[in-house]
């Protein structure tokens, strides 16, 4: 791919005197070059590669924090409209009730209370964020994807029976995540879903979808913990996940990627979690119009 003439494409394409996110930009803006993906494949031969690895990874994490930008901004016209609680979910108001949303996971409505899960609720929820919710597996196939195009492991190529390789490695580090999390939250008796504010406004609810990705509550529902078992579970599967990899085996290093992903991944899920139906019922107007 030619990408200094992207590059020039994205420079030269006219901006309207409103608001617009242009991918293109972003990506030009972002110099995701080959150091990165020497960096996930384990690739240490010339030591020039570190400068350009860290410098890499400022920019990545930039590009993070202009995609989240995009994203409350996106939230932020959607939520304009007050919406009285979760309309479609008013019929099954009840906190025993195991709501697994396919992207963003288990959550609980912002007019229900939260009752600590029995012990067969947390099963059911467990099997279902692991198993039979279909969620999981476009969620497998989306990383899987990048991996692909990636060339991450380089050892698998780009054939189809490559892409199965890295769907299967992904679902099993999921998976175990899943495992080890559900037990974990089991163990400590802490929340496992997501509740959403019980509060007005984009930015306190915003804030409060970012806090939830690294807090949760204990047995009470009230008193806040640090989410133990969320991040010792993504830790544990990313080194775990290292072993079947080819390649050099470094269990330390793929555990933090995999706990820098879930921080990640788990951010913005929250964010689309929390503004959830301000964004169905934009989407629902704007297919009726």
């Amino acid at each position: 791919m030619n990408s200094q003439r992207i590059c020039a494409d994205a420079a030269s394409t006219p901006t309207s005197g409103g608001l617009r996110f242009d991918l293109r930009r972003v990506l030009c803006e972002v110099p995701v070059d080959m150091a990165i993906g020497r960096y996930i494949r384990g690739d240490t031969r010339p030591s020039k590669w570190r400068s350009c690895i860290s410098n890499s990874a400022r920019d990545t994490t930039a590009a993070a924090l202009r995609v989240l930008i995009g994203v409350l901004l996106f939230v932020s016209c959607c939520a304009g409209q007050q919406v009285p609680g979760d309309a479609a979910q008013q019929p099954q108001n009840n906190s025993n009730a195991i709501r697994v949303n396919w992207l963003y996971g288990a959550y609980l409505p912002r007019d229900v209370e939260i009752e600590p899960l029995s012990r067969h609720q947390r099963m059911q929820l467990y099997v279902k964020q692991t198993y039979t919710t279909w969620g999981i597996y476009a969620k497998t196939a989306m990383f899987a994807l990048g991996d692909q195009a990636n060339n991450s492991p380089r050892e698998w190529d780009g054939g189809i029976g490559d892409f199965g390789e890295r769907f299967a490695s992904r679902y099993g580090q999921f998976a175990i995540q899943n495992t080890f999390s559900a037990a974990g939250n089991y163990a400590l008796g802490y929340e496992p879903r997501y509740d959403r504010c019980r509060c007005s406004g984009v930015w306190r609810r915003t804030r409060h979808a970012l806090v939830r990705n690294f807090v949760t509550y204990n047995s009470t529902e009230s008193e806040e913990r640090p989410q133990i078992a969320f991040y010792a579970g993504a830790m544990a599967a990313g080194a775990i996940a290292s072993i079947w990899k080819p390649g050099p085996v470094n269990p330390w290093r793929s555990g933090y990627q995999s706990v820098l992903t879930q921080v990640a991944f788990g951010g913005l899920a929250s964010v689309v979690g929390e503004f959830a139906p301000e964004i169905a019922r934009l989407l629902k107007r704007g297919k009726n119009t």
